[in-house]
């Protein structure tokens, strides 16, 4: 995050009982989870693809992305995000809020070389993982119409 930056707001959702956050300006959309249809992948959390209004999107598992395994809810729903040209969708548990945090609120990973992680979020006596939309689609092909 550049030092110009002093507010910066956080699309938060839940993966089991951890929060973790994307910065809005990355989520293009927050849609209902529709079992997407299977595709040949090396990688164990590409659960497959969606079309969305003609587009097709790939789809993580956030939860294996980032290396925790949670159990699969019955209300979880799909976050669209955008990077570098890069589109995917990633599963979460639930979207709780959008915060606005203070660049002070924000520290660095510690003791990590925090592999799809930007920072953590100290909002009063909560933690949450502002994940890094680079680093998460870092594997994906530009989303073609």
């Amino acid at each position: 995050m550049s030092s110009q930056e002093s507010t910066q707001q956080l699309v938060v959702f839940a993966l089991g009982t951890e929060e973790y956050a994307l910065p809005i300006q990355q989520v293009q959309e927050i849609i209902r989870y529709a079992e997407p249809r299977a595709v040949a992948s090396d990688e164990p959390w590409v659960r497959g693809v969606i079309s969305l209004r003609g587009k097709i999107i790939p789809v993580f598992d956030l939860g294996l992305r980032i290396g925790l395994h949670v159990e699969q809810g019955d209300d979880q729903k799909i976050v669209i995000v955008e990077s570098d040209g890069a589109t995917a969708g990633v599963i979460v548990d639930e979207v709780e809020e959008v915060l606005t945090v203070e660049a002070s609120q924000l520290d660095e990973m510690p003791g990590t070389s925090g592999d799809g992680i930007q920072a953590i979020a100290k909002i009063d006596d909560r933690l949450v993982v502002l994940l890094d939309p680079a680093s998460l689609l870092g594997a994906v092909e530009p989303a073609y119409a």
